[in-house]
């Protein structure tokens, strides 16, 4: 990703990849549907969306909306987490074969298992230690804005567990911490249409 945040390593630029959403991915573009930073980008420009309308759709008028600060902070992280990083080893049984996946991927993982708990949305998510060294211990540092009402403990430690469950199968790293602040609070998300 370029110095202004807007352009991904492949040349497509956010706006773009957010045109590309806007138009329910149509007509289908192969270069951003086959390259795993647009599909990041695309998965997290979705969830994005779905905050904001979930909000907006939101009947609780005690609280009041995240301010627009908070949102620049999530759009922020996000494009952060759309950089590659470091290249994180994984182990294979060929010694001459040599697998890595990004830094960047794994944040992305991350918000993903954050954000798909009922009434949490991840702020940002840092990746702390050597990942480049195989079995170094790793800490993880996450922000999330809970629903009013929720038990921040109970939703805190319900990412604590996703998060660690999610890199435990999809990653070799050797996590030692996944540390959830609560930083925000938002309206509740309406109920999901069990229909």
């Amino acid at each position: 990703m370029d110095a202004d945040g807007m352009t991904l390593e492949c040349g497509k630029t956010i706006d773009e990849i957010s045109d590309y959403l806007d138009s329910g991915r149509s007509p289908y573009d192969p270069e951003i549907e086959t390259c795993p930073d647009c599909l990041n980008a695309l998965d997290a420009l979705e969830r994005a969306g779905r905050l904001s309308r979930e909000l907006i759709a939101a009947d609780a008028a005690e609280m009041p909306e995240p301010s627009e600060n908070w949102f620049h902070g999530v759009m922020n992280a996000v494009r952060a987490e759309l950089r590659a990083g470091r290249s994180i080893p994984l182990s294979h049984p060929d010694p001459r074969v040599s697998m890595t996946v990004t830094e960047g991927a794994v944040q992305a993982l991350i918000r993903a298992s954050g954000d798909a708990i009922d009434g949490v949305f991840i702020g940002h998510s840092r990746i702390i230690g050597d990942v480049e060294v195989p079995d170094a211990p790793i800490a993880v540092d996450i922000t999330a804005s809970v629903a009013w009402g929720e038990s921040l403990p109970t939703a805190a430690g319900a990412v604590r567990r996703a998060v660690s469950d999610a890199l435990a199968h999809h990653t070799e790293l050797n996590v030692t911490a996944v540390d959830v602040t609560v930083e925000d609070l938002h309206r509740p998300f309406p109920p999901k249409d069990t229909a």
